[in-house]
């Protein structure tokens, strides 16, 4: 972290000689700010933030490092459970970058940040103001209303916490409005003396409500008795010095002598030795502004060049309005190009580059200046913002304003016409200036011959200006619902599951017959006669000999179930969204399902909605099925599950047919990454275990799925506006275990809470990206035995499982030295004549083998495989 010192001197210095302030507190403290004076009634003095990016321009890598540890704090502080409840709320304008650097390292909170830009048509959904300020009024202007409604903590965040008033006005306006049981303030600095620390414990025991506080740094400010009037006194005296050295002031400029990165600039001439401020712009009513000499331009600079980035279409410019995780995925994605073109765009000479925000508008420029410096070899990045604040400038090492540049303001803003600045930029050796604006200060004041593009085309050689669009809420619209598309069947008349445990977005097919011999089918699907979906497999019958291995193997796993279901369960809590819906894919992931709804209840009280939808191989998703979750629910709040990755297959094919939906329909904010309970395949994110082991209900089929079948896509059947098919086997209710599975397991939540909280916390540390090293072995197995088809090719015990109980198999692959998690697996491979080979190089516990070319004469007449 570079420090607030210039030359060797604390940039605070200058004000402390002069007025007897003192900084008292952590060692780092006067590293992380300096000290400027300011006209402003309610206080004299400054703390001008060395890291937060708006006043002292620094490398965006900082910025953005200093909010996003802060939130990291935060999210240990609560928990990943608490904080997948966490709503952060960032104060205009200065911290609205910081807040949302913080939001994104605690997780998948949402957040919002306060404004004083009214924006036609959005609600306001509370304010509070700042006594402080300048400008005072703060609005709350979230498109969903509900953002702020919940019972989960309320994250406060600002750049520094020095009275503890603004945190004050924003709880008690929000708690009346929605009141919740914790709230957390977070600044890069606390300041506070110790009568104010106690005012905002006693606030929290009124309240009923628990509050705690996070800072990079503590300490206080120690002001001598009359230095309001004092401080007034001075920045009076130094403008009348500025505005009588016009002529120096006008010529300082052409040379930089602000500070590089808050160390001597190595092009700096010494500065001037009057100690008056480099400024450029000049005001008809000057408050505190000290005008130049400088002639105004006649037309627009020629250094000027307009860069389009690109900008998502529909994605917020920021968080006045909300921004969500989903947001936060659409915007990484695109971080990169947006970069490359700025990085295409500037010149080849250039080596020292500011990024320049605007006033509220500081997170997507700062996300856009910490890319440029990751891509753009060789050039040293910088990133400030220009501010409504008016602050003396004084050209002195000590002091933490050394330029300001003065322009009008140029969003039209409610407050009427008035004066904006930029500190730091004027004569601090730019090679380039890339300056973001949104779309609603993109006017011809921006333009002017005194606005900010000239004022920053006479200090830096090239001039890049990025406009992003000013996001404006529209009305919130649903897809039309189609009339023909029913509500979910539910047990006891479809499923043996209770009603509340799942709904199946599937119609009944009970009456119609499907089932085919296993070899027919084998033979009919690959000869591409047919599709695997068309037709349903005998239900397999397990003997008494295999029913009691199942019960054995519960047993001894439900443990290890009940921990992969909560840890699953609570990253899918602290990263997706702290009110997901659950969507498993039928019917290997209904199970899981149920048990993450079972422990999202035990663990939080939450009693989340869960469906299950039908997705085939080669045919994609029910878009119906998607419709109707997109008439009930925010598609962003929809989780897919799954049983367990095997060479992520469906992985990929529910992306694809996410894709396809959102070009079809228009109707976006599903994200296809899968929860499972475990990734062998290494293919997802959100997981609860990478283990391969035995998952008993890969044991059964509809006996431990609620008695439903497989779904079934067949156009005879399935019309375009009904939802996929499958049976319900109310004829097997004997031989069921599917309550008495989920029961077993859920009986194992208590015992297994430390472990799940362990387990999420190294994973949640932990580097998660999938590898896809089970495709590749499957590809690669694929060659070695003959097969060249990897849809044969059944990795993981759980997929092997299946091919044994429904498909043809040709030979088990079992990982040398496999113990009791394959007995299952060995006891059904004997039965059915199947021989299992074991290799010692294998990515899987085992991996099932379809018969490459199978016709009837492959097997005998009691169904066995045969070797070929």
């Amino acid at each position: 972290m570079n420090k607030a010192v210039n030359d060797g001197v604390w940039s605070g210095s200058w004000v402390a000689e002069r007025l007897g302030v003192q900084l008292v507190g952590d060692d780092e403290l006067t590293g992380m700010l300096g000290l400027a004076l300011r006209r402003n009634p309610k206080r004299a003095h400054l703390l001008v933030s060395n890291v937060l990016g708006k006043h002292v321009p620094q490398s965006p890598s900082v910025v953005y490092g200093a909010g996003f540890a802060l939130g990291r704090r935060v999210r240990d502080l609560l928990g990943a459970a608490e904080a997948a409840r966490a709503v952060v709320l960032g104060y205009a304008e200065t911290a609205t970058g910081l807040g949302h650097a913080v939001a994104d390292g605690v997780g998948l909170a949402p957040y919002l940040h306060s404004t004083r830009r009214p924006v036609a048509g959005v609600a306001r959904a509370g304010g509070f103001e700042e006594s402080h300020s300048h400008a005072t009024s703060h609005l709350l202007l979230p498109e969903d209303p509900a953002l702020l409604v919940g019972d989960g903590p309320l994250v406060l965040v600002d750049d520094e916490f020095s009275t503890g008033n603004t945190v004050l006005n924003t709880v008690r306006d929000l708690h009346e409005r929605y009141p919740r049981r914790r709230y957390v303030v977070v600044a890069l600095v606390d300041m506070r003396s110790a009568a104010d620390a106690g005012r905002l414990e006693e606030f929290a025991r009124e309240i009923g409500a628990r509050v705690d506080l996070v800072a990079a740094a503590s300490g206080t400010v120690r002001l001598p008795e009359g230095v309001l009037e004092k401080g007034q006194e001075l920045v009076a005296r130094y403008e009348a010095e500025s505005a009588g050295a016009g002529a120096l002031s006008s010529a300082a400029p052409s040379g930089p002598v602000a500070p590089r990165g808050g160390a001597a600039n190595r092009h700096s001439p010494a500065p001037p030795s009057s100690g008056v401020a480099v400024e450029a712009g000049q005001d008809a009513n000057p408050p505190g502004a000290r005008g130049t000499a400088r002639p105004a331009p006649t037309g627009p600079p020629p250094n000027v060049t307009r860069i389009d980035l690109h900008w998502p279409p529909g994605l917020p410019d920021g968080g006045r309005h909300g921004f969500t995780p989903q947001h936060r995925t659409r915007l990484e994605a695109a971080l990169p190009a947006m970069a490359a073109r700025l990085a295409e765009a500037l010149p080849t000479d250039a080596r020292r580059v500011l990024t320049l925000g605007f006033e509220e508008l500081m997170y997507a420029p700062l996300r856009l200046a910490r890319e440029l410096e990751q891509v753009a070899e060789g050039v040293e990045v910088r990133y400030s913002t220009t501010t409504r604040s008016p602050v003396l400038a004084v050209d002195d090492p000590g002091y933490a304003i050394r330029t300001r540049l003065v322009f009008p303001a140029h969003d039209t803003p409610a407050d009427g016409p008035g004066e904006r600045y930029a500190y730091n930029v004027a004569g601090a050796g730019f090679d380039a200036v890339i300056a973001v604006v949104d779309s609603v200060a993109d006017t011809p004041e921006l333009h002017a011959p005194d606005g900010l593009l000239a004022r920053l085309a006479a200090h830096a050689p090239q001039v890049l200006l990025a406009v992003v669009p000013s996001y404006v809420p529209g009305p919130l619209a649903l897809p039309e619902r189609h009339p023909m598309l029913p509500e979910p069947l539910r047990g006891p008349a479809f499923s043996s599951y209770a009603p509340d445990e799942v709904g199946w977005l599937l119609q009944d097919l009970s009456d119609v017959t499907l089932e085919a011999p296993t070899e027919e089918r084998e033979e009919a699907i690959q000869s591409g006669g047919a599709h695997y979906a068309e037709s349903l497999p005998m239900e397999y019958q397990p003997s008494e000999q295999y029913q009691e291995l199942f019960h054995t193997a519960l047993e001894e796993s439900a443990a290890r179930l009940a921990q992969a279901a909560g840890a699953v369960t609570e990253i899918v809590l602290a990263e997706r969204s702290p009110r997901p819906v659950l969507v498993s894919l039928a019917r290997a992931g209904t199970p899981v399902g149920v048990l993450m709804r079972r422990w999202a209840q035990f663990r939080h009280g939450l009693e989340l909605p869960h469906y299950a939808v039908s997705i085939v191989r080669g045919r994609g998703i029910d878009a119906n099925a998607l419709r109707w979750l997109a008439q009930h629910h925010d598609p962003r709040d929809v989780v897919f599950v799954d049983g367990w990755t095997g060479k992520g297959a469906i992985t990929r094919e529910l992306a694809a047919a996410i894709r396809e939906f959102e070009v079809s329909d228009g109707i976006t904010g599903f994200d296809p990454e899968i929860a499972v309970l475990a990734d062998p395949g290494s293919c997802v994110r959100t997981y609860g275990t990478r283990e391969d082991y035995l998952i008993p209900s890969a044991c059964l089929n509809s006996t431990v799925s609620g008695l439903i079948s497989r779904t079934v896509l067949r156009a005879d059947l399935v019309g375009p506006h009904d939802f996929h098919g499958a049976k319900f086997y109310r004829e097997l209710a004997g031989a069921d275990v599917s309550v008495a599975f989920l029961d077993a397991v859920s009986a194992r939540f208590p015992e297994v809470v430390d472990a799940v909280d362990a387990t999420v916390k190294e994973l949640l540390s932990g580097d998660r990206e999938p590898t896809w090293e089970g495709w590749a072995g499957v590809e690669r197995i694929s060659e070695e035995y003959g097969i060249h088809d990897v849809n044969l090719v059944k990795p993981g015990v759980g997929e092997t499982t299946r091919v044994l109980l429904r498909r043809v198999p040709w030979k088990i692959l079992a990982r040398a030295g496999a113990g009791a998690d394959l007995d299952h697996v060995r006891l059904l491979a004997e039965q059915r004549g199947v021989p299992v080979e074991e290799v010692a190089e294998l990515p899987y516990t085992c991996v099932g083998l379809i018969h490459p070319k199978y016709t009837r004469g492959a097997t005998g007449a009691d169904g066995k495989a045969v070797n070929v």
